[in-house]
């Protein structure tokens, strides 16, 4: 008997999926709740599990191809699959593996992957595809053995001592080529389309010598009770504080209606890279939260991110983007809007340069904001104000403990 597993409605209003990889061939047994395939909308990536037990009769689109909500997905014959025994299925998933490992360190032909079907994050399945490594040889540390973004990046370093060779260099005359689907794909539709956009990129320098100071102590004092601090929540403390005196930066543009929402709550994204590309997640309410509860925030979406586990809800919604590249972050830099948001704050990296004070040539710690703004609804003017309320607060670190709008 057939059973047709349709396109599923995964939220938030939205009336197609991309799909970014099947976890099933045809032909394939499969048990109830087992993933069968990811799916991609505007927000996130989600593992969609079978919804039967049966075998896979057909399987409809290919990855990079969007589905309509509602359209036929998946055919299965319900009628004459037995289930399979799940200690026998699991010795025999372990010695599939272990063929596996072995044939690889004897530089013979691997098995066919898709017959193993390995627990691995969206992510993880990205990366080693990327790096032409067999999941199956991949020892997961996750739940149940799912194998995340750490252990790819991990086999990945130690595959030449394993195998005893070094990896053979590609030849100059190969041509490697890459669709562009899934996450990169969302990026790329939505870097297009915020570029439209006319912006202005306001930078300014910040003197965290004080910052630093008050930052390296708080570790210090706290380091066995509490996270400990990165410049992130600090800044986070700072932008919420400007807020108050500039709200029309925390705000969406729907320019289809002519129309800008102000925001109350602050709900704070973060350009965090994955080794599927840049994603934002949201700190929400970020203006309630202390320096601490920050910092806890924001590893835990990080981590999030980089396992491809982040939900929907993490992914969406942000009003004001901030966007750092840590060590890397050159002295200036021109962010890109993430639109509807009318605003984003960009963070370049701390370097240490001779300066002026009280006629002395001193030692600081100086570090650049690159902003950039809808230049439709936030004037040059206000832009340059509203960096600079965030300077003042970075400068007089002791301004980020007060309450909002305390600081005049």
């Amino acid at each position: 008997m057939k059973h047709v597993f349709k396109t599923p409605d995964l939220g938030e209003g939205t009336t197609q999926a991309e799909i970014v990889a099947w976890r099933v061939k045809r032909g394939d047994i499969v048990r109830e709740d087992q993933p069968i395939v990811d799916l991609m909308t505007d927000k996130a990536t989600v593992e969609v599990t079978s919804p039967v037990h049966g075998t896979i009769l057909e399987l409809r689109g290919e990855p990079g191809e969007s589905m309509a909500v509602g359209s036929d997905l998946v055919i299965f014959d319900i009628g004459g699959a037995e289930k399979p025994d799940e200690a026998a299925a699991t010795q025999s998933a372990l010695e599939s593996i272990a063929s596996a490992i072995k044939a690889q360190m004897s530089a013979a032909q691997a098995p066919d992957a898709a017959s193993l079907r390995p627990l691995a994050s969206p992510a993880a399945r990205q990366l080693a595809a990327e790096r032409a490594i067999a999941l199956e040889s991949v020892k997961g540390t996750g739940p149940q053995g799912r194998v995340l973004v750490e252990d790819v990046e991990a086999y990945s370093v130690a595959l030449p001592a394993l195998t005893g060779r070094a990896m053979p260099a590609p030849s100059m005359r190969e041509v490697e080529e890459i669709r562009i689907i899934g996450l990169r794909r969302k990026i790329a539709e939505r870097m297009q389309e915020a570029a439209r956009i006319p912006q202005i990129t306001y930078v300014e320098e910040i003197d965290v010598t004080a910052l630093e100071t008050l930052r390296l102590d708080l570790n210090a004092r706290f380091a066995e009770q509490r996270q400990k601090l990165t410049l992130l929540p600090f800044l986070m403390r700072a932008i919420v504080g400007a807020l108050a005196e500039f709200p029309q930066c925390n705000a969406h543009f729907d320019e289809a209606v002519g129309l800008v929402r102000r925001y109350r709550a602050v709900h704070l994204g973060l350009a965090t890279q994955t080794p599927s590309g840049l994603v934002v997640t949201v700190a929400r309410n970020a203006q309630v939260l202390d320096l601490w509860e920050a910092a806890s925030e924001f590893a835990r979406l990080a981590k999030a991110a980089r396992e491809g586990k982040a939900t929907r809800d993490e992914l969406s919604g942000s009003t004001i983007t901030l966007s750092s590249l840590g060590a890397l972050g050159g002295i200036a830099s021109t962010p890109i809007l993430n639109a509807p948001e009318v605003a984003i704050v960009g963070v370049n990296r701390i370097v240490e340069r001779p300066a002026f004070s009280g006629g002395q040539v001193v030692a600081r710690k100086l570090m650049n904001l690159s902003s950039s703004f809808d230049h439709r609804i936030i004037d040059g003017w206000d832009a340059a104000s509203f960096v600079r309320e965030i300077k003042l607060r970075l400068e007089q670190p002791a301004l980020l403990l007060l309450g909002n709008g305390d600081a005049k």
